[in-house]
């Protein structure tokens, strides 16, 4: 895409990535759009065998699922372009409404999943790219594939078993405990970001409430996302070890502990911040199984709901709204590497 008129390499860059968008976010609505369709009417899938034939047949043609799929597909994209996700068939909600209400918690697990991959991942990958080719490497690179590949519901299953049963220390369920929750949405002006709402009430045990029931949610969804950040920081401090101006500093006699934490750490945390856009995708479809597990009453736990009741209205609009938020969020992570990364070409 050419944007001659545009002077300055970085915003037509940015321009560029932002036009992207689109056709991102139109894609991924029609994916969903057509593989919906594919098993059928959302009514009959819905509500068929709870219904007479006749009122059956009055839903569908109210809804205008009786209408050729192209005619339907048009219209799903106006309504798509007006912000207009669709409503649920059980729960006759907004999709908008939906993720009002039960967003934040995503928001809010997504968050500390971060944080742990961050916290896990960085370090490791640091130690075994100082330790390369040893047991400490291989015992890290062995941690970052069996992180990344063993199941998330597999995970959550053994964290509840070991600390919620063998070594019951920790909350299995739910955000907080229910007479906590009362006094988080009694809180003015809540966020639905419980750790928020708890620090604005000033209650240390409220605090630590909300915590606890978020360690072992955000550990099994974490550690989806710390083995790669972990071998990705191990491949990079590697590569920056090996340079030039490592040797140099290492020949003035500069320790191997200041070589690593100063001089090959931010180069090699670059791609990271990259990698991080991508693995939001990831983290969200790895929420709907951790919710479910965990009981964490966000959109993956709701979209699992739907799914079970065969809502797939509510399905197709929950995603396609994930798809704009995935696709908003990596254009915003590219804005970031292309600011702070020299090496990006414009």
């Amino acid at each position: 895409m050419k944007l001659g008129f545009i002077k300055s390499p970085l915003l037509r860059y940015l321009v560029v990535r932002f036009l992207l968008i689109f056709p991102t976010i139109f894609i991924l609505v029609s994916m969903v759009f057509f593989v919906m369709r594919a098993i059928g009417d959302p009514i009959t899938a819905a509500l068929g065998g709870r219904l007479s034939p006749a009122q059956l047949a009055a839903r569908i043609h109210s809804a205008g699922y009786d209408r050729p799929v192209l005619t339907q597909y048009i219209d799903y994209l106006g309504q798509i372009a007006r912000g207009d996700f669709g409503r649920t068939l059980t729960t006759n909600q907004s999709i908008g409404e939906v993720l009002a209400t039960y967003g934040m918690a995503t928001v809010e697990l997504t968050v500390y999943s971060v944080i742990v991959a961050l916290v896990v991942g960085i370090p490791l990958g640091m130690l075994a790219a100082h330790r390369r080719d040893t047991k400490t490497d291989a015992s890290a690179r062995i941690f970052g594939i069996l992180a990344y590949a063993t199941p998330v519901f597999f995970v959550g299953l053994l964290l509840k078993l070991v600390f919620g049963v063998l070594l019951p220390i920790l909350p299995i369920a739910g955000r907080a405990s229910l007479t906590d929750e009362l006094l988080i949405s009694s809180v003015p002006g809540a966020t639905g970001f419980y750790l928020i709402d708890a620090l604005r009430t000033g209650d240390p045990a409220l605090i630590l409430d909300v915590l606890g029931h978020a360690v072992l949610p955000a550990l099994t969804l974490g550690l989806l996302t710390a083995g790669v950040f972990m071998r990705l920081v191990r491949t990079n401090m590697i590569g920056t070890l090996n340079n030039d101006y490592v040797d140099a500093a290492r020949s003035r006699g500069v320790s191997e502990y200041r070589l690593v934490t100063k001089h090959a750490y931010r180069p090699a945390l670059i791609p990271v911040i990259t990698v991080v856009g991508m693995q939001i995708a990831v983290l969200l479809s790895g929420a709907v199984l951790t919710e479910t597990t965990f009981e964490w009453k966000g959109l993956g736990f709701e979209l699992a709901h739907f799914l079970s009741a065969r809502d797939f209205v509510a399905v197709q609009g929950i995603v396609a709204l994930l798809a704009v938020v995935v696709a908003v969020t990596n254009f915003l992570v590219d804005v970031l590497a292309a600011i702070i990364d020299p090496r990006i070409k414009y």
